[in-house]
């Protein structure tokens, strides 16, 4: 098994969005554009939003057991993903990477 890097690159806000549809609350996203946690045999890394996880998962499964070139060839590196979290309001967007 591979490990899986996956290093937060951007995240949208859609201030409109959250100001029509989302109830107020304390904090939504503990992530910061920049953190880097490492998936050994693609397990959660400590630390990583749950909700997001369930975006990557798949992806994390496949790259860690050896998969590539997702999507006939979207990536210029086949042993990466470039992922979304599901958040409709302030989607972050993950940079998945094969590591040994």
């Amino acid at each position: 098994m591979k490990r899986v890097r996956i290093t937060a690159l951007k995240q949208a806000i859609h201030q409109d969005l959250i100001d029509r549809y989302e109830n107020p609350i304390e904090h939504a996203c503990d992530l910061k554009v920049g953190a880097v946690f490492v998936s050994e045999n693609y397990q959660k890394p400590n630390g990583f939003c749950s909700e997001a996880w369930k975006s990557l998962v798949p992806f994390v499964m496949a790259l860690s057991s050896g998969a590539e070139d997702f999507f006939d060839g979207w990536m210029k590196d086949k042993k990466t993903a470039m992922v979304s979290c599901s958040d409709g309001f302030r989607p972050m967007s993950f940079l998945l990477e094969a590591i040994d």
